[in-house]
C-alpha cells in the first residue's frame, strides 16, 4: 500500500485523480527500471511516498538521484512514489526482484492502490527475451506497446500516427498448432500478469516494451524511454528531430556504480 512521506507536503496525498502512473517490470535487463530513472533524475520529481509490500526482496540504499552531499545520504527502499503535479505524472520505481509466488499479490494490491487513487492510466516499462522472438517479431523495430481495451478506444489512433508496432501474439504450440495464438513475454516479469489482470479489471494500461538481452543494457534504458517520450512528450527536443531526445536526459549519479568498481592498480 502507498505511504506517504512528510517531505513530499501537501502532493503526498494519496489522491492522484487524473495522473498518469509511470512504473516499471522487473524484466530482462533491468531496462524498465533505468528508463524510469532517467524520467525521475531528468525531471527533478519529488518523492512523495512509498510503496509497503512484502512482495519485493527488501532493499535499503543511498538516495539514488543525488546531487549534492547534503541530500546523499538519504535513504532509499525497493519501491519508492515520485510526483509531478505540473505534467500529472507519478512513478513508481521499483528496485528489487519478486519474491517467488508473490506476483499476484502484488498485482491485485497495484491494481487496488490505482483505483483508489483515481490515476486515470497506467504505463508500465518493461523487456522481453530478444532470442526468443518468433520470425514476425524479428522484423522491424525491437520496441512494442500493449493497450488494454479501456485505453484503446482512448490512444489506439495516435499509436497508429505514431507508426508504433503492436505486441505480437505467438503460437501456443509452435510446429503442432500454428492457428491458435497466445501472449507470450518471456523475460518480463509481471509484464504479461499486470496486463491481463488490468484488462479483466478495465484499468486503462500502456505496456511499452524492449526486446534485449542481459549486457550493458544502457542503450536499451534511452531507446525505451525516448519511445515513451515520443507519447507522453514529458520532454522536448532540442533539435529538429522530435524523435531523439538522448542527451537531453539527466543520468543520475548512482549510475556511476551500475557495473562496480573498476579493476585494482595493484592487480598490475
Amino acid at each position: 500500500m502507498f505511504v506517504p512521506c512528510d517531505r513530499g507536503g501537501g502532493s503526498a496525498s494519496s489522491d492522484f485523480k487524473g495522473f498518469t502512473l509511470l512504473m516499471p517490470a522487473v524484466s530482462v535487463g533491468n531496462v524498465g527500471q533505468l528508463a524510469t530513472d532517467l524520467v525521475i533524475s531528468t525531471l527533478n520529481m519529488t518523492k512523495v511516498g512509498y510503496f509497503y509490500t512484502d512482495c519485493l526482496v527488501p532493499m535499503v540504499g543511498n538516495n539514488p538521484y543525488a546531487t549534492a552531499e547534503e541530500n546523499s545520504m538519504e535513504l532509499s527502499i525497493n519501491a519508492e512514489v515520485y510526483s509531478l503535479p505540473s505534467k500529472k505524472l507519478v512513478v513508481l520505481q521499483i528496485r528489487s526482484p519478486f519474491i517467488k509466488n508473490k506476483y499476484r499479490p502484488f498485482c491485485q494490491t497495484l491494481l487496488s492502490w490505482v483505483k483508489n487513487s483515481k490515476c486515470a492510466r497506467v504505463v508500465l516499462l518493461s523487456s522481453s527475451h530478444a532470442y526468443q522472438r518468433d520470425d514476425e517479431q524479428l522484423l522491424g523495430t525491437p520496441l512494442r506497446y500493449l493497450l488494454t481495451p479501456d485505453l484503446e478506444k482512448a490512444v489506439g489512433g495516435l499509436m497508429q500516427e505514431l507508426n508504433w508496432k503492436e505486441m505480437e501474439k505467438v503460437a501456443a504450440y509452435p510446429g503442432i498448432n500454428d492457428t491458435e495464438k497466445v501472449l507470450h513475454i518471456p523475460g518480463g516479469g509481471i509484464t504479461k500478469l499486470l496486463y491481463t489482470e488490468s484488462c479483466s479489471e478495465g484499468i486503462q494500461m500502456a505496456v511499452l516494451l524492449k526486446f534485449c538481452s542481459e549486457g550493458d543494457n544502457i542503450p536499451d534504458a534511452f531507446a525505451l524511454v525516448n519511445y515513451l517520450n515520443e507519447w507522453l512528450q514529458l520532454i522536448k527536443s532540442e533539435g529538429d528531430n522530435s524523435t531523439d531526445t538522448s542527451s537531453q536526459w539527466k543520468i543520475p549519479s548512482s549510475w556511476r556504480l551500475l557495473f562496480g568498481n573498476g579493476l585494482p592498480p595493484a592487480l598490475f
